[in-house]
């Protein structure tokens, strides 16, 4: 396995000058960036020359993390917005093939966060959401990119809440490069075993992403059991990435869009969440590869 970090950790707004984190990142010990698919499309070109060289010198690789907007839902039953989405993706799945990103997840089979101010259609969105997966697991297919699905809690999506319904989904899909992605954030919430939810999802699990109940690093918390998260990840043989998705800091979009209404720490500081990060990505490595 390789471990690593989404770039928000640090930032209150989505998008960054990703260069200082790869930096950052290969400081702390970790062996991977995550970025986000906002913005790429916009990025220079020379930009994304200077970022590929970058980590390619210090040897960390990129993974990448989306939430589709609206405007971008494939499971729409607005055709202009499902033709948008599909225009996003034309767009981005080339970045991401220069970047030599190899997966990208997140809700990619819907919007994020969930509009509950209407009455969710899970079963019509269901099945508009898996025949365009297939569509875009095609276009996505030819920048040899792996299409992540992540299983959300019940406040932030409706159509894929567990293991077993990612797998469900995926298995309809029926695409090799659609696998499915599980975070033990969301999975404190609806998942009733987590090495049961790890098992479930077996050979399909393509990405995961770890934090504590509350979004702290892990480590920090009291709840998650990590031991037994190791011992099902080895149990699967899983060697794909292990990214930590916390959020701690109050502010901007970012906290506005993970809910994150104060600190959660009484020191955010810069040297602070660097330091604790070190700390946690050690923690990580020692835990899930024991024997």
């Amino acid at each position: 396995m390789k471990y690593g970090i989404y770039y928000a950790y640090w930032e209150k707004q989505w998008g960054a000058d990703y260069l200082k984190y790869v930096k950052k990142v290969k400081d702390q010990g970790f062996d991977i960036l995550e970025i986000s698919c906002a913005g790429l499309k916009d990025m220079p070109k020379e930009e994304i020359e200077k970022l590929k060289a970058y980590k390619d010198e210090l040897g960390i690789e990129l993974t990448a993390g989306y939430g589709p907007k609206p405007t971008e839902d494939i499971s729409s039953s607005d055709p202009e917005i499902v033709k948008n989405a599909f225009q996003f993706w034309k767009e981005t799945f080339p970045i991401l093939k220069e970047l030599d990103v190899h997966i990208v997840g997140g809700g990619l089979y819907s919007s994020w966060p969930a509009d509950y101010s209407k009455v969710p259609d899970k079963e019509g969105d269901l099945d508009r959401s898996i025949r365009n997966m297939k569509e875009l697991a095609k276009m996505a297919q030819e920048y040899e990119l792996i299409l992540g699905m992540e299983v959300l809690n019940r406040h932030e999506g409706y159509l894929i809440n567990t293991a077993k319904e990612g797998v469900t989904y995926v298995d309809a899909v029926g695409a090799e490069n659609v696998k499915v992605m599980l975070d033990t954030y969301h999975m404190n919430m609806e998942e009733d075993d987590f090495a049961e939810a790890i098992l479930t999802a077996g050979k399909k699990l393509g990405h995961f992403h770890v934090g504590e109940n509350n979004r702290k690093l892990p480590g920090q918390g009291h709840i998650i059991p990590w031991n037994q998260i190791g011992d099902a990840l080895r149990k699967i043989e899983y060697q794909g990435a292990v990214v930590m998705e916390p959020f701690v800091i109050c502010g901007g979009q970012v906290g506005k869009d993970i809910r994150i209404w104060r600190d959660l720490k009484d020191d955010c500081s810069e040297a602070i969440l660097d330091q604790e990060a070190a700390q946690s990505v050690q923690y990580l490595r020692k835990t899930f590869e024991q024997q």
